[in-house]
């Protein structure tokens, strides 16, 4: 009997590659960097892009105690995934979903006045105790509340509202503004006052369950900043906070995106050929061309048109003029990769492919938006070498 051939399975245009062993190693690493603290894993913006939903479970296997999230909304959908414990959410506008995010026992931010009558309004009508982290603005200029008569307000309102029943003041929090840059002198200036407004809210009987500012550049470099909690965010997906400091390499991370799309089409082209919109490229010499269908509609930056890095074909190519919506060209200097065959864009450069923050500095831009930027026509799809070694071992 004749057997009919599997169809061959055909590349994808493009997709993301999460590493969930990736991930939770980063935990574990950063656990190391601050023993003494417990770790909030934050995923706002899809998880920087690489699955909200999947990367807090990967993270809260591997020892985070805490999710943090900028809105409600994406702090709700954790809980309706089912995710348990402890999720802070800090960005909010007049009219928020309080009553939601009380119900869901979720930790909320209050900066000011307006935010804590709000929240105590909807635990009125909840008829339950909202969980409230009070944050203060000790330099960075954003949200918060500043130091002096109105964190004396805010603290004083929030101890009324606790004594009524309305809401619980779990935590006292702030934000860096350059612990990216060690030795930067905000950075003992905001520590000082941080202490100052912690001290000042426990004086008049704020007992917090929490006293945090660390960010994931302070949990690797400033251990005196670590208190009962740090929050990590890029770190977590192995991205280094502080390139001029070190390589994810230097703190135990591991990059846990890889990006790749398959190659369209290889043609020869003349010199003298202008490429892609603007002939901002034009061909030096006679050679072919590769076609990689992903563009700015993708997440691929625009600013990185003639400078943004890709491996094709084993070997380091540039984007060859104008990023397009939703392709850009390479020159393959005469080389002929088969069609479908893999374009890397970044990926943790085991392979010598770029890394993020080869597009980062391709872009004049950062890690984190490189990949919080991946849109939503690519698709993640989770891999999990721990659970394969697993698995091989139960094989054999």
């Amino acid at each position: 009997m004749n057997k009919t051939a599997p169809a061959p399975t055909a590349p994808p245009r493009v997709r993301a590659e999460i590493d969930l062993a990736a991930l939770r190693s980063n935990v574990r690493a950063l656990r190391a960097h601050a023993p003494g603290a417990a770790l909030m894993a934050v995923v706002k913006s899809d998880g920087y892009g690489h699955g909200a939903v999947p990367c807090a479970r990967a993270a809260l296997e591997a020892g985070a105690t805490w999710l943090g999230t900028a809105t409600p909304e994406e702090a709700l959908a954790l809980r309706a995934a089912g995710l348990p414990g402890r999720i802070m959410c800090w960005l909010w506008t007049p009219g928020g979903p309080w009553r939601e995010a009380i119900e869901a026992d979720l930790d909320v931010s209050v900066s000011g006045m307006w935010a804590l009558r709000e929240v105590a309004e909807a635990a009125r009508q909840a008829g339950t105790p909202a969980r409230v982290q009070l944050k203060a603005d000790t330099g960075l200029g954003r949200s918060g509340c500043q130091p002096g008569e109105d964190w004396a307000e805010l603290v004083g309102a929030a101890l009324r509202a606790e004594r009524e029943g309305l809401l619980r003041v779990t935590g006292l929090w702030s934000h860096f503004a350059c612990a990216d840059e060690p030795g930067h002198p905000s950075i003992e200036a905001q520590l000082t006052r941080f202490r100052e407004m912690v001290a000042y809210a426990e004086e008049q009987g704020v007992r917090p369950e929490v006293r945090h500012i660390a960010n994931s550049p302070a949990t690797l470099t400033l251990p005196e900043s670590h208190f009962d909690l740090v929050r990590t965010g890029c770190a977590v997906y192995g991205i280094s906070p502080s390139p001029e400091v070190g390589v994810p390499a230097d703190f135990g991370l591991r990059p846990a995106m890889t990006l790749t799309a398959a190659v369209a089409l290889v043609k020869h082209v003349p010199a003298g050929h202008g490429v892609s919109y603007g002939h901002h490229y034009v061909t030096p010499v006679e050679t072919t061309l590769g076609l990689v269908p992903v563009g700015y509609a993708d997440g691929v930056p625009r600013h990185a048109s003639g400078t943004g890095p890709v491996l094709v074909g084993g070997k380091w190519r540039t984007i060859a003029g104008r990023v397009a919506m939703d392709q850009f060209v390479v020159d393959l200097g005469g080389d002929e990769p088969e069609v479908g065959s893999e374009a890397v864009l970044f990926g943790p450069g085991d392979r010598g492919e770029p890394t993020a923050e080869d597009w980062a500095q391709a872009a004049g831009t950062i890690g984190y938006e490189i990949v919080t930027r991946i849109g939503s026509r690519v698709p993640r799809v989770y891999v999990d070498g721990e659970a394969d070694k697993e698995r091989d071992g139960r094989d054999r």
